[in-house]
């Protein structure tokens, strides 16, 4: 038996505001952060995304002070990311609740940081977020091109001490029509460390597709806010199909 499929609801968020964009754009609000944590926290998930879209592009850090508010509602592994840039900013989301930590950017800005981390937190806490549009990656939330093509840059990820990486099709966040199946079964198939697929996800059928394609685990947004899907119903879905799941 291999290790359970995990099921991710993420949340975006700009300030305590949570929103949700269409292709890294047109951002609006959808509610408060706090009431949707309660709502996972109520229905047992297996663990659960907080990005911080804003903190980047407003050149600020991590907002502690909410990651201390919304994990003392959470007893569900939480992986928090935005605005992550030093070894003192993973610390510090570790010390208020976070288990895990996201970088994007930084780490494509500085290409010692994944080692920085991994040296001092263990690779175990530090998640690679790799933004995907028409083959390049992309950072800064979607808005800057790199000329790093997401397989070579998973690799790199992994090989500076990444223990996780978390892969979002730009394109399809937001639309709810499908993961980016090939994306993810080439970056999941070219790396030791689990792969998250991300973006796209409408559909439980989305979501056991993406596993199938090599991800070991699958985040979901706004499946979870806008449609009767559930990551209870998930979960059941999946374990029909054949897939190991807690449920």
């Amino acid at each position: 038996m291999g290790l359970a499929k995990r099921i991710i609801p993420s949340l975006l968020v700009r300030g305590r505001v949570l929103v949700k964009g269409v292709a890294f754009d047109s951002w609006r609000s959808v509610g408060h952060a706090a009431q949707a944590v309660r709502v996972h926290q109520a229905r047992g998930v297996d663990e659960l995304l907080l990005l911080d879209v804003a903190a980047t592009a407003e050149h600020r850090g991590p907002d502690l002070a909410l990651v201390e508010e919304l994990s003392e509602d959470c007893f569900m592994p939480l992986s928090v990311g935005g605005g992550v840039r030093t070894v003192d900013d993973v610390r510090d989301l570790l010390k208020a609740g976070a288990d895990k930590v996201v970088v994007n950017s930084a780490a494509i800005e500085d290409p010692h940081l994944l080692r920085r981390l991994a040296d001092t937190v263990g690779s175990q806490a530090i998640v690679a977020s790799i933004d995907v549009r028409e083959g390049s990656v992309y950072g800064r939330c979607g808005t800057k091109l790199t000329k790093f093509h997401p397989v070579w840059w998973a690799m790199r990820c992994q090989a500076r001490g990444a223990g996780e990486i978390l892969l979002t099709s730009i394109e399809r966040e937001g639309k709810l029509e499908g993961y980016d199946l090939q994306l993810v079964h080439d970056v999941s198939h070219a790396v030791q460390i689990p792969v998250i697929a991300a973006g796209g996800a409408g559909t439980y059928e989305h979501l056991r597709r993406g596993l199938q394609a090599g991800a070991d685990a699958v985040a979901a947004g706004a499946m979870f806010q806008f449609t009767d899907a559930t990551p209870k119903g998930a979960a059941q879905y999946l374990a029909q199909h054949g897939l190991e799941v807690r449920l």
